[in-house]
């Protein structure tokens, strides 16, 4: 890998954390010192330790991120426990991301959501990372982050598609992104 090109994936893995700690965060500043304080340095002769590191980066950065917002995560998830899932249609049907959806509409819609349900949905999905995990690294129990698993889809979901949220009650899609800005 010639300089340049090690440059700009050093860049691209900067720009991932970045967004990775933004979506959990939803807050600019924050983002960008866990991001700067997790990238990794590329070693090109080592292409599976490099591979590694990037992976180990990204723990960093969910942990970093989620631990900048305990408080706000504390808060959420209270509120998730209190919100009503119509169970009718907690199920969430079969889907994907449209290939014409861009990054900035994908991160409106994640940003519009609370931030418990957000955490769950960008962890579960997103990231796929384990319900033990997510349960561990959310310090719930695996209902409640099943719950917001599934308030956190429908939200995303009704937000990506201009649709009400009709399974669920007691959540604000605005209330996040005004917290966001």
């Amino acid at each position: 890998m010639s300089k340049v090109d090690n440059r700009e994936a050093k860049m691209k893995d900067a720009a991932d954390l970045y967004w990775l700690a933004y979506l959990l965060t939803g807050r600019r500043d924050v983002s960008i010192d866990i991001a700067a304080d997790a990238a990794v340095s590329r070693d090109e002769g080592e292409p599976f330790f490099a591979g590694w590191m990037r992976a180990w980066s990204r723990r960093i950065v969910i942990a970093k991120a989620l631990a900048a917002i305990r408080d706000e995560l504390a808060e959420s998830a209270r509120r998730t426990e209190l919100a009503r899932v119509d169970q009718s249609t907690a199920r969430q049907p079969d889907w994907s991301l449209s290939p014409y959806l861009n990054k900035s509409r994908i991160e409106e819609a994640l940003l519009a959501i609370d931030v418990f349900p957000r955490a769950a949905v960008v962890l579960l999905v997103f990231e796929g990372v384990r319900i033990a995990d997510a349960t561990a690294l959310l310090d719930r129990d695996a209902a409640l982050v099943r719950k917001a698993h599934a308030v956190g889809l429908r939200e995303f979901m009704a937000n990506l598609g201009g649709k009400d949220s009709r399974g669920v009650s007691g959540f604000s899609p605005m209330l996040a992104l005004a917290q966001a800005h």
